[in-house]
């Protein structure tokens, strides 16, 4: 199966091993909670799909590569215990603590978080003095004398041996303790990762014209030549970085990442062409509806290739452009929750929670309320980090939220409010023309998408680039949840089988329904 398929898999099995019957107790017990063997080629998701279970999921995550692990980090280290078994002292070997299982513990006192999931990757290389013992843990999930918590899942992964010369082969008994789950490559399912994770749009196009160039392992006389999916990804990033700071991307940084010569050169010359695309069909100009008859031109008459790379320039602009939309709005609902309190306290509630409340002045007691919302962000983002069960996507909400707070607290400072109403009323005030703001980034959006499909329709008419079109915005999970909140007409009228997307709108998000009067 897929990286998709499989992380539906985990969730599925995490959901079940979670139940709890009407007493607190798992419905299945503890000892019969298989623990998930991930078996899959190296580089292919296995880790980015357990950060993004975690995350969703909201349980902690710990992670560690088995290969990493002595007998002793592992087990933990021997230590000689005096015990009197019928009135004879006898001395006995004891073990401390798991490094392992007592980074379980760590976690649990640190953040709160109960639940969770331990992460064993490259199980099947161990050394082969901890073998037995983690033959031991997958079948009864002790390390030593110490038990993985209640609440814990366990998920290991391990590569196949033809990719590993350090593979230990499982005998039946213990394959019959784990659910295994075999993972293959495969390009689109890990377009939607990529989607959300902003990969560069070389990439995305590039891929998309030669699928065969995703996962490549291969032992030829030169050695070993590799392509993997955590390879593209890492790509992106420091191509993004690169790009930001007018650094060359040429085919030496390429290498470093796909170590696959033809592919790194092939791609390399595609990067160069992409770029040339870019400021040829000045796709800025084409997203403003600008008279672009000269680009319209040469598109109508440009090999399927380059159609696609024009795609793909313009899907990765209208992407960001709605990725940010999607953002914002994370940001504004966290931002509603602190003045939703700072309603509640400077509109009639008492505020004895703030210290020496009634000798404070409005702009004394409002920023207290904004210190003490920002202390509160601060301390989730921090936990959620350390636990590992909060998405980027919510770490940018918080931060951003957090930078409002701050801004609304200097501007209470300049302002001086007389009463609390007045404090209040600087709040909304500001808060309103964020919204504001919000919705002129919506707007804006949706007509660079409007003018994206009209762009399409001139020069493709029904041809399958507006097909691609359609179920690339589909797929991308910023550009559906933006179109299914806002809408896009050209969208539904070249997509007439997905019209749900009109029928099941999202749930008006909690910042339109706000009181604040």
């Amino acid at each position: 199966m897929n990286i998709k398929q499989a992380k539906e898999q985990i969730e599925n099995a995490m959901r079940a091993y979670f139940s709890k019957n009407e007493f607190g107790e798992y419905k299945i017990p503890i000892a019969r909670q298989r623990p998930i063997f991930l078996m899959g080629p190296p580089g292919v998701g296995k880790t980015a799909i357990m950060e993004q279970i975690a995350s969703e999921l909201g349980v902690a995550l710990i992670s560690y590569s088995m290969t990493h692990h002595t007998r002793q980090s592992a087990l933990g280290l021997p230590f000689i215990e005096k015990k009197i078994y019928n009135g004879k002292e006898y001395s006995v070997s004891e073990y401390t603590m798991s490094e392992i299982i007592a980074s379980v513990y760590d976690i649990m006192e640190e953040t709160g978080v109960k639940e969770g999931i331990l992460f064993l990757d490259e199980i099947n290389c161990v050394s082969e003095t901890l073998e037995p013992s983690m033959l031991q843990f997958l079948q009864y999930k002790i390390f030593g004398r110490h038990r993985v918590p209640d609440g814990w899942i366990v998920v290991t992964a391990g590569n196949p041996p033809e990719y590993n010369n350090s593979v230990h082969e499982f005998d039946i008994v213990t394959w019959d303790r784990l659910k295994r789950i075999d993972v293959e490559p495969d390009f689109d399912a890990w377009k939607e990762y990529a989607y959300k994770a902003g990969t560069h749009g070389a990439i995305m196009t590039y891929l998309d014209i030669k699928k065969s160039d995703f996962y490549k392992v291969e032992t030829t006389v030169d050695g070993k030549t590799f392509v993997t999916a955590r390879g593209w990804s890492d790509l992106s990033d420091m191509i993004r970085l690169y790009e930001e700071n007018g650094l060359k991307v040429d085919e030496d940084l390429i290498l470093q990442y796909l170590q696959d010569k033809k592919i790194a050169k092939e791609f390399a010359v595609y990067y160069d062409l992409f770029n040339k695309y870019r400021s040829d069909y000045q796709v800025s100009r084409i997203l403003e509806g600008q008279d672009v008859t000269l680009i319209r031109e040469r598109a109508s008459s440009a090999g399927f290739d380059e159609r696609l790379s024009l795609l793909g320039l313009m899907l990765d602009a209208v992407g960001e452009d709605m990725k940010a939309v999607c953002n914002t709005e994370l940001a504004l609902g966290e931002l509603v929750k602190s003045l939703r309190t700072a309603k509640a306290e400077l509109g009639g509630g008492t505020g004895d929670d703030l210290p020496e409340a009634a000798a404070l002045t409005a702009v004394e007691k409002a920023r207290a309320i904004l210190d003490a919302e920002i202390s509160a962000k601060q301390e989730e983002l921090t936990l959620g980090r350390r636990a590992g069960s909060i998405s980027l996507d919510q770490q940018y909400a918080l931060n951003a939220s957090m930078a409002a707070l701050r801004e609304e607290s200097e501007m209470l400072l300049r302002e001086r409010p007389a009463d609390d109403a007045a404090a209040f009323a600087v709040l909304k005030a500001d808060f309103d023309r964020r919204t504001g703001e919000l919705k002129d980034m919506a707007r804006r959006a949706g007509q660079r998408l409007s003018n994206v499909f009209r762009f399409c329709e001139d020069v493709f008419d029904e041809g399958q680039e507006i097909l691609i079109l359609v179920t690339e915005l589909t797929i991308n999970e910023y550009s559906a949840r933006f179109i299914s909140r806002y809408g896009c007409q050209e969208y539904f009228k070249h997509n007439k089988e997905l019209l749900f997307y009109e029928r099941q709108k999202e749930i008006i998000h909690e910042l339109d329904s706000l009181e604040l009067e």
